[in-house]
């Protein structure tokens, strides 16, 4: 009668608990998964709605620079203006919303493929756009014309 483990009770004994370390262990590796896929989930809503909103302002300052372009040749500040839902731009940087800039004026512009009796005007427009405290800025260099630069030849 050898040297194994006993057949009997004792045997049995001293495996008493093993499957309730194991079951607890397995319950704890699931809890951490648990955790961490809740934790994972709040920071990618959290990412969601900072792009949302960064979104927001980036439209918000496109509707200031479309407003910026329809009225050149006027270079006048662009007061804030809200949008709704929690949305507004202005002219100028994020810097300038409680003093709106003037849109520059470059000077005149002489374009290939026009005589020198035409010229043309650049201009600099920058709009910023803030939504729930997310902004945006938008500048735009454009040239606007042809005008007669008052240099006609008469044959």
């Amino acid at each position: 009668m050898g040297g194994g483990l006993p057949m009997g009770r004792n045997g049995l004994r001293s495996e008493n608990g093993v499957a309730m370390v194991v079951a607890l262990v397995i319950l704890l590796v699931l809890t951490l998964i648990g955790f961490s896929s809740i934790s994972t989930t709040t920071f990618e809503s959290s990412i969601t709605g900072n792009e949302r909103v960064g979104t927001d302002a980036f439209y918000a300052a496109e509707a200031g620079l479309q407003v910026g372009l329809s009225r050149l040749p006027d270079t006048t500040a662009i007061p804030v203006t809200e949008l709704g839902g929690g949305a507004s731009y202005w002219s100028g940087t994020p810097k300038d919303k409680g003093s709106p800039k003037n849109f520059g004026y470059l000077g005149m512009y002489w374009k290939p493929g026009f005589d020198s009796s035409f010229s043309f005007e650049r201009f600099q427009v920058n709009a910023a756009g803030e939504s729930f405290g997310a902004t945006k800025e938008l500048e735009a260099q454009v040239t606007y014309g042809p005008f007669s630069s008052g240099t006609t030849y008469n044959n």
